[in-house]
């Protein structure tokens, strides 16, 4: 049965489906490039991972000390440090920020460049029509021997029904490739058994001494150089100098076991007396961010461990006797579900050997990061090696490729779900490469509507590039 949606008179330019990390930046771009742009998200704020996930900070992303991410990550970082939610460490690291801060700064820069946000509204269903092969440009390595198809709208569900939504190019921004997925690109999901990272719940503790937190840490061998800028951890194995006061936890029956498979504090600026947590970890057989009932789970599973650790902090660290749960994120912390087959697919020996691309629009040289729901049997953050990513000027790039789906015409896919392997992915899904992805698909977006007839692969990345670094971009 085909249910009836109401198709909204409007046309955009640009329509972006998630105004996440990768999203919000996409549409800042587009909208910048003089493009009329919609970005549609679920939640009542841009900002995805970094802002209703609560992932903060921003993890570096750096050769030979110097950020690798730069264009609208520079601005947006600006624009947190003026209005007092971001700050910089005495070690130089810029990628601390408060997230309800970040809400504010990308959605003035979207309203600001003249873009449109529609919140509270989830993404159907594409529809679909062929495109004329004469209608499709050059792909270049990886290009479809078949006539790719078109996307003419998107139906979306809100408060108003269904309606449907067109445009002439389209980013899928989901984080979970919905769109491409929905458009029939074809995708891998999962490791080679179809087991994806860990998913989080992040919370905070508010009411925190830190000055007391701070001396506490500094006297059980978690090394602070100051009460603002606080970073504590312990997993199981990895030689925390905490652990102890986990195995006394689980003895005592405050924590499970699975408690301390992975904990880790930060402060947060902008909000004294707050500690942010990548913590805690769903448990194992919750791993599918893409499933609706392991995502639901996740919810209950993480708040129930966010009260068992809430109890440990009390008890076992000075300076949080009297804290409490100031926020737990309205979204599940996902890193890995659905991973479009693009162009190009980006390996683990791609990275490792630091290659270059003709076609890149992103340099990394973030680790193979894989939180494993298998504990120690995989790759998990990966410093040292005698592969040339290890130097420590070292970084490879994402080409252009990598964000252009099989099959389609009109569509971009950056972010998380990009074209990668399960363990490529690990090193590429962080946030500011998300930033520079969606601003490279942003740009690419708005010059395949206004100059190509939506066709995503006729765009000439020579001048994207070269328009990515007029704006401060590192490409």
């Amino acid at each position: 049965m085909t249910l009836p949606y109401r198709t909204e008179p409007r046309t955009w330019d640009v329509l972006v489906a998630g105004g996440g990390t990768a999203g919000a930046i996409a549409g800042i771009a587009a909208a910048r490039a003089g493009a009329r742009v919609l970005v549609v998200e679920a939640q009542g704020s841009l900002g995805g991972t970094g802002t209703n996930a609560w992932v903060t900070p921003l993890m570096r992303n750096v050769s030979a000390g110097r950020n690798l991410n730069r264009g609208l990550t520079d601005e947006l970082k600006a624009r947190l440090h003026a209005r007092g939610d971001g700050a910089t460490d005495a070690g130089g690291n810029d990628n601390w920020f408060n997230p309800e801060g970040m809400k504010f700064v990308l959605e003035n820069m979207l309203l600001e460049a003249g873009g449109e946000v529609l919140y509270h509204t989830q993404v159907v269903s594409p529809l679909l029509s062929p495109l004329s092969p004469g209608g499709r440009g050059a792909g270049g390595e990886g290009a479809l021997a078949s006539t790719p198809k078109n996307i003419t709208a998107l139906v979306v569900h809100n408060k108003g029904g269904l309606q449907a939504l067109k445009a002439g190019v389209f980013i899928d921004s989901t984080g979970d490739a919905d769109v491409a997925a929905g458009a029939g690109v074809p995708f891998h999901a999962g490791d080679e058994d179809g087991i994806h990272q860990a998913m989080s719940l992040r919370f905070t503790l508010a009411g925190v001494d830190t000055g007391r937190l701070c001396a506490f840490l500094n006297a059980n061998g978690q090394g602070q150089t100051s009460a603002d800028f606080l970073h504590f951890w312990m997993v199981w194995g990895k030689k925390s100098t905490l652990e102890p006061l986990f195995r006394e936890a689980v003895a005592a029956g405050v924590l499970e076991e699975r408690d301390g498979d992975y904990f880790q504090g930060f402060s947060v600026p902008g909000r004294p007396g707050e500690i942010s947590f990548n913590c805690p970890r769903i448990r194992a057989d919750l791993n599918d961010g893409a499933n609706p009932w392991h995502l639901s789970a996740a919810q209950t599973d993480g708040r129930a461990a966010i009260d068992r650790l809430t109890a440990f902090c009390r008890k076992y660290l000075e300076g949080c006797e009297s804290a409490y749960i100031g926020t737990v994120a309205p979204m599940v912390g996902v890193r890995e579900t659905r991973r479009i087959q693009g162009d190009y697919t980006l390996t683990l020996e791609d990275i490792l050997e630091c290659r270059r691309f003709p076609d890149s629009i992103c340099r990394n040289h973030y680790p193979v990061d894989i939180h494993s729901v298998r504990g120690g049997a995989r790759l998990l953050h990966e410093r040292d090696g005698v592969a040339p990513y290890f130097a420590p000027d070292a970084y490879h790039e994402i080409p252009y490729r990598a964000i252009v789906p099989q099959g389609v015409s009109n569509l971009l896919v950056p972010g998380r779900a990009a074209s990668s392997t399960f363990e490529a992915q690990s090193a590429i899904r962080v946030q500011q490469n998300c930033h520079t992805m969606g601003e490279a698909a942003g740009l690419a977006a708005a010059w395949a509507a206004r100059d190509h007839g939506g066709e995503v692969r006729a765009v000439d990345v020579g001048a994207l590039q070269s328009e990515m670094r007029r704006l401060g971009g590192n490409v």
